[in-house]
Parts: structure tokens; C-alpha cells; sequence
């Protein structure tokens, strides 16, 4: 390696010994405070468990949420919720909605657990002395691969404890693995001790039983009518006031929606009822909010409170008393936060199918008018405008949109704004700078997109270092109501930040080289790069897996080219690798953490451990080979690729010439260009999400170079080309 080769290892290599060790030590309290969409902070918490074992109490009401919950309709679950922490459920199991049986067993098992085919109500148990048993019930894990059937069970048993359940969801969140509860009564009414265990579940299946047709859930998204679901919620509420007015004072109370009701998902309800939990938000470290919780969270905070040790396979977290909030305040937000969640989840595939449309649309039109020359600024503006849609999908939650009263069209109203407004000010801080410098009517080709890149970059790292409330209920992000991701960053948002990332950093590093300082514009690639990629990687910040396999050749393709070296397939191959072994070494230190402070990048170190992570890689490959034939994905790939190849072997015929003549004016675009492509397509190769990676990456670089190109051929453009002549006034 020469001389300046080692040189520039040494500076990248130094830059992220220094970022690595900054965000070891700096602290995690910058968090955002944005109402509904709050991260988890650092400061103390309003209540802990308790050391000393207690007695807890789970009360299940599946298909609760929270539009449900009225001092009016349910005075029991009012009063209730005035003595709790309130918080959100996201009872996402498997599949797309989670049944009674699935939520219930997620409780027994402390992991996403589905029983499949047979999903619908508990099953059936038979009542032996005081306790009940579930026939066959090693059947789930024999036939249903649910091998963690029966932890919290099992957990209590082996400790000497008893479990109490009432009603069959209760007998199978506590069951042990012989499907064995010690006490068991069919309802309320039939229990004649609520003290003897420190482990009680009650099951108040009043709201979800009109729901289940012939032993399954019921298939649309809303069976009853208004008044018939308010009378079914009259007895749910009746039932567990029974319940809360038998239980011993002390006794700390979980009540949980702990299912959908039908079709559709929804954030559900979680109470949190203990000493000095009242008056707040409810949020875990599984989920990094202040106000969401997980199914596998509650089984976590049985056990600490009944002062038992919690299993290493269990994945959940101790629910946390976060920020103040009455039950009016915390009830009309939780109720904000499904409106957003089933907002975004409605209008998802719409707002894709319409991207991709515009794109299509974008590269044909502009492929006629580039080879006529014609209307060349309202291709330069689409162009922009197009590139400047996916952050604003992100900055309009910085809006109250789902508050309206027709949060669908706020949200699409205020996306279009958003989108508006930077692709003006992309036009407008070139030309303000320009002045400030003395120089009016004089600017760089790589002025606006640099500003649609920049402020990509810049949105998308300020979420990641607030905890991400943006990603939270957006469009490109994701939501609890689904439950894919709840923190960090996803894989459309990696796609936007590598590129958006490497072609800003290129922008830059093109002035310094034509400064003469090549080593400093490969030095700020592979620094700002490393910052983004180090961030996009670790625990708890954007605790993204494929992303950082992707974003280390990228970087490195950049950065090589920058300093004007070739590069070869080899060396790709190696930059891949690397990108493997520095994520694994991340996620290994992740694994090094305690169990209920892991993300999901240690707990996969730990399948790497116990040989059981070969079945996560084969359901990951197998998203990703479905997205190949998404026909909102795809066509954005085969269209953007199609036009940048032929505009790039054809200039003539296929763009006027703007690639060549912008990669002759900017050079340092091209190895941005390029670093985006690669991390693109290696994103696709290592990501669930495939096809999305790829194509978003394209989304926003394409579009951009291209608004770049245009510039360039303009009169007013500096260094004017001696080959291709200007454009047409």
C-alpha cells in the first residue's frame, strides 16, 4: 500500500476510534419530546419494581383499546386507569393480527409465539382438584415449534411458587410444561381465595367471545355495531371490576388488551397499577418509548414482581413509569397513537404505489423532452421535488396531522408541503449563499440537490440521535401497530441516509479536490461516513444489522474513488466482508449486555451460540426474494436503472448529454453515485426489506444527479462544456 493509502486508512481508521468511543461515553438523555411519539430517556424513573417478591395480578382483555376506555362506558377501567401507568400495547405476535390464543401464549412463552392454523380462543383445559391441565399440551412445541411454551409456568414452579388462573387465556399464560396450573376457576365467581398465589392471571374474554365465529377470529375488521360492542364492553368492565375489588391491596395489577379483534390491528390497551406508577406514561427499554409496551414485556414484570429470575430466552423488558400524565392527558394520546399507527398502515401501500408511479412517469417524460431538449427547468424541478418527498415523510411529523379531523388527508397535505417547501429552498440557499459570497447568478451544479441531500442526512441523523420520534408513525418508517421495528433505524431510512450521506459528503469532497486537497476530501468520507455508519449500527441507537454490511462498501467505494483509485470485484468482496465482521463485533458486544438490556443484534448472537439462527436467516431471505415481485418496489429499480444505464452508454440519445457533462464538471458525483448504487444493491442482498432498499436508494440519487445535469448544460453554469453546447433560453 503507498504511502498516502496508509495515510488515508489511518485517518478513517482514527475518526471511528474516536465516534465509537464518543458514543460510548456520551450520555443517552438527548432524547425528543415529542408528545405520542416520545423516546425513552435516562432520567429516573417515577417507580422501579419492588426488591422484596409481591404478589401480581395479569388481567386480560383481549380486543381492548384504548378508544374503548371512558369513564362513561367502563367506570372499573377509568378508575383503574387513574391509579396506573398507561401506556400502549403492541400485541403484534407473527402474524398479521394476534389472536386471543397467540396473545396469551406470547405471555406463557416470553416470545412472539403463534399457534397457526388453530388461532382463535384459548384452548380447552380439564379441571383437576383445585388446578386445571391442558391436554397435549406439549403439542405446541412437538407439532407448532413454540419450544418456549410454558416459561412463565415453568419459571414459577421451579421456585417454589404457585400459580392461580381464572378463565382458559389465564391457564395458558401459566401453565407450566406439563400444561399444569396449580388453582383454577372457569370465572370470577367461582374463586374462593384471590391471596394463595403470587402469581394470578384472570381471563375477561366478555369483549373478544361475540368476535370468534366457529373457533376463529373473526375476519373483517368490525363484527359488532356500536351499541352491541358497548354492551359487550359493559360486561368486560363489570367483570373486572369483580376482579379488582376481590384482589388484596397490595397486589400489583397488569390489566392488557392483549389481542386484535378482528382484521385489522390495533394498538392495545397496558395498565400499569403499582406504588407511584399513577399519574404517568408506560414505556419499556424493549421498545425504547415512553409510552408503548411489548406482550413479552408484561411476562418480564410478573416474574420481578413476584421476585423470580427471569429466563435468558424470555425477550421482553420491565415495564417503566415514565413521563407525568393524567389519565385524560395519557388516554387521549394512547388513543393519537393507534389514529397515527392505523393511518399509516392504511395509506402505506397507497403512498408507495403512487411513488412508484411518479417515477415511472418522472424517467419517461424526462427521457422525451432530455432528447428534444425541451422544458429542461420543469424537469430540473420535478426532479427535485421528487428527491425531496421521502424526508418529508419524516418531517411532517413534526406536525400534529393526527389530530385533524381527517388525519389521512392532513398527513398527505402536509408531505406534499413539506416536499414543496425544500425543493424551493434547494433553489433558494445556493442562490442566498451566492450573494452573501459576492457572486450573484454564479453557483455550483451541485447546489440544490446538495441541499435535498443535506437536509435527507441531516433529518434522518438527528432522529437517530433523539431516539427516533420521526421514524415513529411514518410512512418510510414504521409503527407499533404493525410491530415489525420500534426504534432505530429501518431499511427504507438506511436507504435514504447511506445515499443521501455519500452524496453530500461527494458534494463537499469536489470542492476540496479542486482545491488540491484529495486527502481531505477522503478523509471527510470516510469520517462523516463512518459517524453515519457507526450510528445506523449500534445497540439502541439504530441497531441496524444489514445496514452496516451495506454501508461499509459503500463508504469504501466512495472514498477509493475519491482518492482516485480503481476498484476491483475483489476488493468489493473484501469491503463486504469487513462490513460483516465490524457489525457482527458490534452485535457481540450487544450479546455481552444483560438479557433485558440486549436488542435484537445480541440476541442473534446468541442463536449464532445455541444453533438456532438459521431459521431467522431463511425467513429473512425469503422476505427478501418476495419483494423482488413487489409492483411497488420494482418498477422504481428496473425504471431508474434503465433510464441511468441508457443515459449513461447513450448521453446523446438518452439525456442530452447531462450524465457526462456533470460527472465532468462535479467528478467527485460519480464516486457518490456509485458508493449509494453499491450500498444499494448490498442492502437489498443482506435486508429483509430487499427490493425497498434498492429502490429507495435510486429514489433519491438518480432524481438528484440528474437535476445536477441539467444544471450543468445551463448558460450560467461556470466552465462551460467545450463539447456539449448550452442550453436553449
Amino acid at each position: 500500500m503507498s504511502g498516502f493509502g496508509r495515510s488515508v486508512v489511518r485517518r478513517a481508521l482514527g475518526a471511528l476510534a474516536v465516534i465509537m468511543l464518543g458514543l460510548i461515553m456520551a450520555p443517552a438523555a438527548a432524547r425528543a419530546d415529542v408528545p405520542g411519539r416520545a423516546a425513552l430517556t435516562d432520567t429516573p424513573r417515577r417507580a422501579t419494581l419492588a426488591d422484596a417478591p409481591g404478589r401480581v395480578a395479569l388481567i386480560g382483555v383481549p380486543g381492548l383499546h384504548w378508544h374503548d376506555v371512558n369513564a362513561t362506558d367502563t367506570p372499573n377501567l377509568w378508575r383503574l386507569a387513574g391509579q396506573s401507568a398507561l401506556g400502549s400495547l403492541s400485541v403484534r405476535t407473527v402474524g398479521r393480527i394476534t389472536c386471543p390464543y397467540d396473545g396469551w401464549l406470547t405471555i406463557s412463552a416470553g416470545v412472539r409465539a403463534a399457534v397457526g392454523s388453530r388461532c382463535g380462543p384459548p384452548p380447552a383445559l380439564e379441571q383437576e382438584g383445585t388446578g386445571a391441565v391442558i391436554p397435549d399440551f406439549d403439542w405446541l412445541w412437538t407439532v407448532r415449534d413454540v419450544k418456549y411454551a410454558g416459561t412463565l409456568g415453568a419459571t414459577a414452579h421451579a421456585a417454589g411458587q404457585c400459580t392461580s388462573a381464572v378463565g382458559p387465556g389465564a391457564a395458558l399464560a401459566l401453565a407450566d410444561r406439563a400444561g399444569r396450573v396449580d388453582r383454577y376457576a372457569p370465572t370470577p365467581d367461582k374463586v374462593t381465595d384471590w391471596s394463595g398465589c403470587g402469581l394470578l392471571a384472570v381471563d375477561v374474554d366478555d369483549l373478544i367471545r361475540p368476535y370468534i365465529d366457529a373457533e376463529r377470529l373473526s375476519e373483517v375488521p368490525e363484527k359488532l355495531s356500536p351499541g352491541q360492542r358497548k354492551d359487550a364492553l359493559r360486561a368486560a368492565d363489570a367483570k373486572a371490576g369483580t376482579v379488582l375489588g376481590h384482589l388484596p391491596p397490595d397486589t400489583t395489577v397488569l390489566l392488557a388488551g392483549l389481542a386484535d379483534h378482528g382484521s385489522e390491528p390495533h394498538l392495545r390497551v397496558a395498565m400499569w397499577r403499582a406504588a407511584g406508577t399513577g399519574g404517568h406514561l408506560l414505556g419499556g427499554k424493549s421498545t425504547h418509548r415512553d409510552d408503548m409496551v411489548i406482550l413479552p414485556d408484561l411476562t418480564v414484570t410478573m416474574l420481578k414482581t413476584a421476585g423470580l429470575a427471569v429466563p435468558a430466552t424470555i425477550i421482553g423488558a420491565p415495564l417503566a413509569a415514565t413521563h407525568p400524565a393524567t389519565a385524560d392527558e395519557g388516554a387521549t394520546a394512547l388513543r393519537h397513537a393507534d389514529i397515527a399507527g392505523q393511518t399509516i398502515r392504511e395509506v402505506g401501500g397507497l403512498f408507495f404505489t403512487t411513488l412508484a408511479a411518479l417515477q415511472v412517469l418522472f424517467y419517461l417524460v424526462a427521457f422525451i423532452l432530455l432528447r428534444r431538449r425541451h422544458a429542461l427547468g420543469a424537469v430540473r424541478i420535478a426532479a427535485l421535488s421528487l428527491a425531496s418527498l421521502p424526508v418529508s415523510t419524516y418531517v411532517v411529523n413534526l406536525t400534529p396531522w393526527d389530530r385533524a379531523a381527517v388525519p389521512m388527508l392532513a398527513l398527505v397535505a402536509g408531505i406534499v408541503a413539506c416536499a414543496t417547501t425544500l425543493t424551493v429552498l434547494s433553489f433558494a440557499v445556493p442562490a442566498l449563499w451566492s450573494r452573501l459570497r459576492g457572486r450573484p447568478g454564479e453557483g455550483s451544479v451541485l447546489g440544490p440537490p446538495s441541499v435535498v441531500a443535506g437536509v435527507t442526512a441531516a433529518v434522518l441523523l438527528g432522529d437517530l440521535l433523539t431516539g427516533t420520534p420521526l421514524q415513529l408513525n411514518s410512512v418510510m418508517g414504521y409503527t407499533g401497530v404493525v410491530g415489525a421495528r420500534y426504534y432505530g433505524l429501518g431499511n427504507i431510512p438506511f436507504a435514504l441516509l447511506a445515499t443521501a450521506v455519500l452524496l453530500v459528503t461527494t458534494a463537499v469532497a469536489d470542492g476540496l479536490v479542486r482545491a488540491g486537497r484529495r486527502r481531505v476530501a477522503v478523509a471527510l468520507v470516510a469520517g462523516l461516513g463512518g459517524f453515519a455508519m457507526i450510528l445506523d449500527g449500534w445497540p439502541g441507537v439504530g441497531s441496524d444489522f444489514g445496514g452496516v454490511i451495506a454501508f461499509v462498501p459503500g463508504i469504501a467505494v466512495t472514498a477509493l474513488l475519491v482518492a482516485g483509485k480503481r476498484v476491483s470485484i475483489l476488493k468489493l468482496g473484501a469491503f463486504c466482508v469487513a462490513g460483516g465482521i465490524l457489525v457482527m463485533g458490534i452485535a457481540y458486544l450487544d450479546h455481552l449486555r444483560p438479557p433485558a438490556s440486549q436488542t435484537h443484534l445480541g440476541r442473534f448472537v446468541g442463536q449464532i451460540f445455541d444453533g438456532t439462527f438459521l431459521p431467522v436467516i431463511l425467513r429473512k431471505l425469503g422476505a427478501m426474494l418476495s419483494t423482488l415481485l413487489s409492483p411497488n418496489l420494482m418498477p422504481i429499480v428496473i425504471a431508474a436503472f434503465a433510464f441511468l444505464i441508457f443515459a449513461l452508454f447513450r448521453p446523446g440519445a438518452a439525456s442530452a448529454g447531462v450524465l457526462p457533462v456533470v460527472f465532468e464538471r462535479a467528478p467527485m458525483l460519480r464516486a457518490g453515485l456509485i458508493g449509494s448504487l453499491v450500498s444499494g444493491v448490498v442492502g437489498m442482498l443482506v435486508n429483509d426489506s430487499g427490493a425497498a432498499v434498492l429502490s429507495m436508494s435510486l429514489a433519491l440519487a438518480v432524481p438528484l444527479v440528474l437535476s445536477a445535469g441539467i444544471q450543468a448544460l445551463a448558460p450560467s453554469s461556470p466552465e462551460p462544456s467545450p463539447v456539449l453546447s448550452p442550453l436553449p433560453t
